[in-house]
This record gives C-alpha cells, sequence and structure tokens, in this order.
C-alpha cells in the first residue's frame, strides 16, 4: 500500500500545471579579442601558437639552429560566444544552463592559412537546492577552473591543469565557508597518451570514470582548495600474438589552490604533484615497467608543477606571473627492449621526452576602458632539456646527459571588447 501511494504522489509531480516553476531569463554574452604575438624561437604551441606551451629544443643542421627563427602571427579566431539560461526554478530546484563556443578549432601548431572553425568549449546544465549543487555536462576539470590573471590564451599551462571535458560535479555546503566537491569525469578533447597516440580510448576500454575530490573554503577574500584525483585507463586491451590482456595503470595527482583578494590587490597560487599528468595538459606520461607475460605493467611519470601570479589595479592593471615546472622521471624503472630503448614510453604531446624542467616569468599591464581592453605582455619561457641523442636513463625516466637551457622571448598585444 506504501508503495502504490509513493507511486500516485511521485506521478502528481509530473501531471500538467502541478509543478510550481519559474520563467528562465536568456543572456548572450561574448567578446571580440584579437592578439598580436612575436616569438624569438618556434614554440609547441597551438591554434597558430597563440596557446603555447614550450620553446622547442634545439635542432641543428649545417651549424644552425633551425627551431631559433623570430617568428609572428595576429588573429581574432579565439573570440568567443555563449549562451545563459538563468532564473529558472521548479520545485524548489533553481535550474541554470551555459552553452559556449569559440572559432578556436581547425588551425593547428604552424597552420597559418585556412578557416578556423566553431567548436563547442562549454554545454552544462546546474541544478540546486538547499545545501547541494550539482553540474553534469561539459566544463572545466575542477583542478583547472580556478587561473591566474594573465591574458596569454594559454592561461598559464602548463605551469597549472588546463582541461575542459565531460563530467558529473556534485558540491555539498557544509557550513557558510566550507564545501565538498566530487565528481566523475570522462576524457574528450584532453585525452591521455599511449600506444595509439593521444586517445579517449584508454579510459572508454577501462570503463572507469576519473575521479575527483576536493575540500573548499571560502571567507572574507580567502579561497582555498584541496584535492585529489585518481585515474585509471587501459592502454592496451588487445595484443595480436596473445589475444585480450588486463593492462591498466592507475594515477594519483594531489592538488592544492589559494587565493587572497582585497580591494585592488589580489594574489593566486596553485601547485599539483601530477602522476601522468598528461590528460590535463601537464607535462608528463608513462611507460612500460615489466612485461612479465601476456599484461604488462606500467609506471607514471612525476611531475611537481606551480605557479604564482599578483595582480592590482582596476582600470590599469599589473599582472605578475611566474611558473615552475620539475619532472622527477618516472616512479619505477623503465622496461629495456633489449637495445637500451624503452619498451614503450609516451610523454604529453605538449613537450618533449628529454624535458627535464622549466620556468616562466610573465609581466602583464591591461588598461580597461569600460567594455574595452588593451593589453601588454612579456613571457620568457626557459626549459632545460637533455640530449636526446645521448638516450635515456631506464631506470630513472629522464634524459640526464648534455643538459642545456632553451629560452623563448614573446611580447604580446591585445584588444578586446566584451559585449
Amino acid at each position: 500500500m506504501k508503495k502504490i501511494l509513493s507511486f500516485f504522489a511521485l506521478s502528481l509531480v509530473f501531471l500538467p500545471g502541478v509543478a510550481q516553476e519559474s520563467k528562465p531569463s536568456i543572456e548572450v554574452h561574448g567578446f571580440i579579442r584579437n592578439f598580436y604575438a612575436v616569438d624569438t624561437r618556434k614554440m609547441i604551441g597551438l591554434t597558430e601558437d597563440f596557446f603555447t606551451y614550450v620553446p622547442y629544443d634545439e635542432n641543428i643542421v649545417n651549424g644552425d639552429d633551425v627551431n631559433g627563427y623570430v617568428n609572428s602571427r595576429f588573429a581574432a579566431l579565439t573570440s568567443r560566444i555563449w549562451v545563459e539560461a538563468k532564473g529558472y526554478e521548479v520545485e524548489g530546484w533553481k535550474v541554470g544552463a551555459r552553452v559556449e563556443g569559440d572559432f578556436y578549432n581547425g588551425l593547428g601548431n604552424d597552420k597559418v592559412t585556412g578557416t578556423a572553425n566553431l567548436r563547442l568549449r562549454q554545454a552544462f546544465v546546474t541544478l540546486a537546492k538547499n545545501d547541494w549543487t550539482f553540474k553534469a555536462g561539459q566544463s572545466w576539470h575542477p583542478m583547472a577552473a580556478d587561473m591566474p590573471d594573465v591574458f596569454s590564451l594559454n592561461t598559464g599551462a602548463p605551469f597549472g591543469p588546463f582541461s575542459r571535458t565531460p563530467l558529473f560535479q556534485a558540491d555539498y555546503k557544509l557550513s557558510d565557508a566550507l564545501s565538498l566537491t566530487a565528481a566523475a569525469i570522462w576524457q574528450m578533447q584532453y585525452a591521455s597518451n599511449g600506444p595509439e597516440g593521444k586517445s579517449a580510448s584508454y579510459i572508454k576500454y577501462g570503463n572507469t570514470p576519473e575521479l575527483y575530490v576536493g575540500l573548499n573554503y571560502k571567507a572574507d577574500g580567502l579561497l582555498l582548495r584541496a584535492g585529489v584525483d585518481v585515474l585509471s585507463i587501459k592502454p592496451r586491451c588487445y595484443d595480436a600474438a596473445t589475444g585480450f590482456v588486463k593492462d591498466r595503470i592507475t594515477t594519483v595527482t594531489p592538488f592544492l589552490y589559494a587565493q587572497y583578494a582585497k580591494d585592488l590587490f589580489s594574489v593566486k597560487f596553485k601547485s599539483v604533484f601530477a602522476e601522468a599528468g598528461d590528460h590535463v595538459n601537464l607535462n608528463g606520461g608513462y611507460g612500460v615497467s615489466d612485461t612479465p607475460g601476456d599484461d604488462w605493467e606500467y609506471t607514471p611519470t612525476r611531475n611537481s608543477s606551480s605557479w604564482l601570479s599578483l595582480c592590482y589595479g582596476k582600470k590599469l592593471q599589473g599582472i605578475l606571473f611566474a611558473g615552475y615546472v620539475k619532472n622527477f622521471g618516472t616512479r619505477e624503472a623503465l622496461a629495456d627492449d633489449g637495445t637500451g630503448k624503452p619498451v614503450g614510453f609516451w610523454f604529453s604531446g605538449n613537450s618533449l621526452q628529454n624535458f627535464n624542467q622549466m620556468y616562466r616569468l610573465t609581466p602583464t599591464v591591461i588598461y580597461n576602458l569600460g567594455k574595452v581592453a588593451f593589453g601588454l605582455e612579456y613571457e620568457l619561457t626557459s626549459v632545460q632539456y637533455g640530449d636526446k641523442s645521448l638516450g635515456i636513463n631506464l631506470n630513472t625516466g629522464l634524459y640526464e646527459d648534455g643538459l642545456h637551457w632553451i629560452t623563448n622571448h614573446r611580447v604580446q598585444g591585445l584588444l578586446k571588447y566584451t559585449f
């Protein structure tokens, strides 16, 4: 009888005219953004190199470093538009939605001709009631959501996680200042590397979502976040010689974020200790540690990535960004293929396997004239590489011989109108 009554009560919710709801408001926003950039050497980057990561290592041909040439560009292809639905409420649930796109897609590294295509950046729905907030769709990875104040398209990458990805996220408010965040995350544009290259297939056939859990504190201008991210993927599913295999690698990545703002001043800091953080655009990867039988065993790289940004002003803003990354190599030794080379070693596409450490300094000035912004930024990025011709140390997963520094100087201008 109780089940029948419960079913009857639930059915009433879905009868026409019963649910109490309000009408949403629809808002359209966006901006036109023009970048103007000059680099002193060739960079690993995306979208006509506006989204830069690291400078290429030297490549000596006839005594010349062919990667050491000045190059420049300007374009408006990172202009953006988004639509938001606000104010809709039904049965006490506050519902919101956002869909966002830009013209970033279609032009890769060194491809300076063609047409940029509209692509999906974010598309999600939020539901909030009492102390709970849920988000479902494509949105910022919880470790990537808080960013420094630089106007560069890379927003400080690869010194901090950068990923928008399909997810289901839940936030629970413990008190006015304290809350919990948990998320189940999938891969799409930002995916793990592996035997078949960068691909979301490794998580697809692993049948396990990436999981995140974190604690947040916000009060009196202070924002603190601490969390841990767990990823478990299958680099291989099938071997032509032996059939189906049970390969799997599981990685754990903790992170910390702190922000303080008062009047016209703000300071932000983020630090991540990543295992194989290539799926969130950090420098790293993983390799084969043992081949005891049909199933291979794997070991991740370990990477410490941190950044600090300082910002002061409103109409005229001064910003200073500093970042540092250290590659600590693999957690275990890499398996030898019999020739002194690893059986398999896959590194993030935003860097090179002989990457050792790097730093970046970026002073920025922005002048805000209402909805128009003018910016000037200098970005110094310096990377220490090992000599790849001297080979990798299989015990550490590092290229430790012939260490040398490669530096790029970038000057970038910005003209942006927000509507």
